[in-house]
């Protein structure tokens, strides 16, 4: 994953930014927003810029107004990408093994919790996470948008539903990997599966767009659409 893309227009991260709260999940500082009683449950896995995105934080508090309780761990230790570093040195440090493993604990800590269906998003980096946790025995339904990392393989290994959300613009995951990907799906008739290209969009839209671009928030707060309807339909 280098090249300018996947660190175009970085966010200014903000720790009070959303209407949850900051606790400890796992032993992992986390976003957390929503009913701590419902049984559904959603973790998002954030780009390299980590759980202080406001613009995540904001998603997180939409998927809660949905009746989910949503979680956003910091896999990324307080250490988010800084733009002025390069890209692939900070991924050595970073990598999604250790992240899918503390991963699989906050899935615990949840069920621990007495939450019973859970779901999970990942943006950028975090698709890689959240491919890895599309197993039965982690999450019922598993969300990837502008995916970065994710390769043919690891989509062979899904297990569970899973909702693709691609843009036209990408360098890191282009269109014909994002077809690669709906190919390999197609096989699995027992998985259901929704895969997308979004139009005019390049990686990072979801989370890095313009807020006074009326056509890319149009475009984010489609994909947040999917994301919430794919949950809503398979995370119960």
């Amino acid at each position: 994953m280098s090249g300018p893309q996947c660190c175009d227009n970085s966010p200014t991260l903000n720790p009070a930014a959303g209407s949850g709260h900051v606790q400890k999940l796992a032993g992992l500082d986390s976003y957390v927003t929503g009913s701590s009683h419902s049984n559904r449950a959603v973790i998002l896995v954030s780009d390299v810029f980590g759980y202080e995105a406001p613009n995540l934080r904001k998603l997180a508090d939409k998927v809660a107004a949905d009746g989910f309780y949503v979680v956003v761990p910091d896999f990324l230790y307080g250490d988010p990408y800084a733009p002025e570093k390069p890209i692939q040195a900070w991924l050595n440090d970073h990598g999604t093994d250790k992240s899918f493993e503390d991963a699989k604990s906050v899935v615990e800590a949840l069920k621990g919790k007495g939450v019973s269906a859970i779901g999970a998003a990942g943006f950028c980096w975090g698709a890689k996470v959240v491919v890895q946790l599309a197993k039965p025995a982690f999450i019922k339904g598993a969300v990837m948008l502008h995916p970065s990392l994710v390769t043919v393989d690891d989509i062979n290994a899904v297990e569970v539903p899973v909702a693709i959300l691609g843009a036209e613009i990408d360098q890191h995951t282009p269109p014909a990997l994002v077809k690669q990907f709906e190919e390999v799906l197609n096989t699995k008739p027992e998985i259901d599966h929704l895969v997308k290209i979004f139009p005019n969009v390049v990686h990072g839209w979801t989370m890095r767009y313009n807020v006074e671009d009326e056509n890319a928030v149009k475009s984010a707060n489609e994909a947040y659409a999917d994301m919430i309807a794919w949950f809503t339909k398979h995370v119960k």
